[in-house]
């Protein structure tokens, strides 16, 4: 069983920054991928971004170029930064992981507000 914990979740001012925090425990090995899902109210869950454990990143359209994924597969962190956030930003951030390829199974953290607002 993979426990994540997201952390970083703050109110913050359109056009500013703010970095989210995930720790992943329970697996000792490289989780093959990591990612970022949020939901909005009203809305459905959607990917924000992913990391495979080789590196490979995909972004939503809506954030490339201002969003940043990053990972440590030494102990199974990650970290999105995200720049110029505009209000349709706001949402819950959840951190999601699979432990293989070839396993469907997902875990998820508890999730971390985000508020773009001024």
């Amino acid at each position: 069983q993979v426990q994540l914990v997201e952390s970083g979740g703050d109110l913050v001012q359109p056009g500013g920054s703010l970095r989210l925090s995930c720790a992943a425990s329970g697996y000792r090995y490289p989780l093959y991928i990591m990612g970022w899902y949020r939901q909005a109210p009203g809305k459905q869950r959607e990917m924000v971004a992913t990391c495979t454990s080789g590196g490979t990143t995909d972004y939503a359209g809506s954030v490339e170029g201002r969003f940043t994924v990053s990972r440590d597969n030494r102990d199974n962190t990650m970290s999105l930064q995200m720049n110029n956030l505009k209000p349709e930003d706001t949402a819950v951030y959840f951190c999601s992981a699979r432990i293989r390829k070839n396993e469907a199974t997902r875990f998820w953290g508890q999730g971390t507000q985000v508020t773009v607002s001024s």
